[in-house]
């Protein structure tokens, strides 16, 4: 008699029970206490340098709570009011500490050619000293048409679980004084434990478990290894 689906009732369960019980340690660095998380933030910009014309920039993260290995995007919106028609060169995206390279991004702003209007484009970021940019020989902005970028990142596997992960902020670059640095522009969640089908599917991959590069492979993981030794003690006591 086959005894699979106890089998991987039980991976499963040792895989909640790893990432509650210590394997899910902080990120360190760009952490902060729940209570001071929000998703978002906002700021504005009207100096001399922006001749009269107030400019804005917010930043959201996708998510309020999110596990290791999952994807989140962080998207920030540069804006204009008034009669201001700034041209944007760059966006450079801050992730929080311990995070990777984008695995996608895309830009939404006004094209003049056909079509017309606001069109999104994927974009291939590069690295800016501890974030990441993307650039153009200028994105158009009105007060209409603001420029929004987005930039999907996979979650390390140590996100803190009950813990913030704070991003980092913004630094923008283009005419008529869009051009700023915002670091305290930053957007926020929650980590959380990984549901039953993310713990199987990927959040065991701390440490290089589950891959392919000589370590346990995911017939063979510390999931499996404990989930056989959970069956085996159900087993023997029923």
């Amino acid at each position: 008699m086959s005894h699979t689906p106890m089998r991987r009732v039980a991976a499963v369960a040792a895989s909640a029970a790893l990432v509650a019980t210590g394997l899910a340690v902080g990120l360190g660095a760009g952490t902060a206490s729940a209570a001071e998380c929000s998703q978002t933030s906002h700021a504005t910009k009207q100096d001399i340098s922006t001749v009269g014309v107030t400019h804005t920039y917010d930043k959201t993260v996708s998510a309020a709570a999110a596990s290791g290995g999952t994807l989140i995007t962080y998207k920030t919106v540069v804006g204009t009011t008034g009669i201001g028609n700034p041209y944007l060169w760059s966006v450079t995206d801050y992730p929080p500490a311990g995070f990777g390279a984008p695995v996608s991004a895309t830009v939404r702003a006004y094209h003049v050619g056909i079509p017309t209007g606001q069109q999104t484009e994927a974009v291939t970021p590069e690295p800016n000293g501890a974030g990441y940019k993307v650039s153009s020989t200028g994105w158009f902005i009105n007060a209409g048409n603001p420029v929004t970028v987005e930039m999907t990142y996979k979650v390390p596997n140590n996100v803190p679980v009950g813990g913030a992960v704070t991003s980092g902020g913004i630094g923008t670059t283009g005419t008529v004084g869009v051009g700023t640095s915002l670091p305290n522009l930053t957007a926020c969640f929650t980590g959380r434990i990984a549901n039953p089908g993310e713990a199987v599917t990927g959040s065991l991959d701390i440490g290089g478990l589950g891959s392919n590069d000589g370590q346990l492979s995911s017939t063979g993981s510390v999931s499996e290894v404990l989930g056989d030794t959970i069956t085996r003690v159900l087993q023997n006591g029923s």
